[in-house]
């Protein structure tokens, strides 16, 4: 898909306030950001204007099955690579570090949670396809490490754990591709962005599945992917609306 739809539908119910210790953005509690974030049980259009006045980092979720949300940000986790492997670090080493991101916990007013670290989907709670509760690699996803740089591996290798079905330790392998540039849309603005196709590999399922991202030309950035969580999942589209302002994430 070259182009992402910039106007999404989201129907939920509010979630009872909850006050949110140490959260990154400048709000109180999640009650106050979805009272801001959508419009009520209806399923009605969110206007651009509307989403580009939001003072909070947020993103549209959309399911090939039809289900859409607007995700605000409710938690931001420091991360850095050491040995080139992605794990939490305090602020003050994540300051220090050469390469550092964080692992961003998106909220739903269905009390759904999508995590992801560098735009990809690591982990999922309360999903009714199914949800991802573990990821993990001796190595560092190379979105991580930024694929538009030459000395980036264009391969990876990671382990998956999802529900339902107890599935415990699956092998994904993953080889990353240019394609070329693309201009997608986003919030109804045109946006260029540099296209990846990742080919991923479940060899113990014999399933094989692809992923796309696309990426801000100059940081190498993800501001919109389509992907699948887990094999056997439906395909999500996730779109930046305001990205997190802590780093290039």
């Amino acid at each position: 898909m070259s182009v992402i739809p910039s106007v999404f539908k989201s129907s939920a119910t509010i979630l009872a306030a909850l006050v949110l210790a140490g959260c990154s953005q400048k709000f109180q509690t999640v009650q106050d950001t979805f009272s801001l974030a959508l419009f009520g049980p209806e399923a009605l259009e969110i206007d651009p204007s509307y989403v580009e006045n939001l003072p909070y980092a947020s993103m549209y979720v959309k399911n090939e099955n039809g289900g859409t949300a607007l995700m605000v940000l409710g938690y931001a986790d420091p991360l850095v690579i050491t040995n080139n492997t992605a794990v939490t670090a305090t602020v003050a080493e994540t300051a220090m570090a050469s390469s550092k991101g964080y692992r961003l916990k998106w909220l739903s007013a269905n009390q759904e949670m999508l995590i992801t670290e560098f735009g990809r989907i690591v982990k999922t709670v309360n999903f009714g396809d199914g949800n991802i509760t573990d990821s993990y690699s001796m190595h560092a996803d190379p979105i991580a490490l930024g694929l538009l740089k030459p000395t980036t591996p264009k391969t990876w290798t990671r382990t998956l754990d999802w529900q339902p079905g107890n599935h415990i330790g699956y092998t994904l392998t993953s080889t990353f591709e240019f394609i070329g540039e693309a201009l997608i849309v986003v919030n109804d603005k045109p946006v260029p962005a540099l296209s990846y196709i990742e080919q991923v590999n479940a060899p113990e399922l014999d399933m094989t599945f692809t992923n796309t991202f696309w990426l801000e030309p100059v940081t190498g950035r993800v501001i919109a992917s389509e992907q699948i969580p887990a094999p056997g999942f439906p395909r999500y589209e996730l779109t930046e609306l305001k990205r997190f302002s802590g780093v290039d994430n």
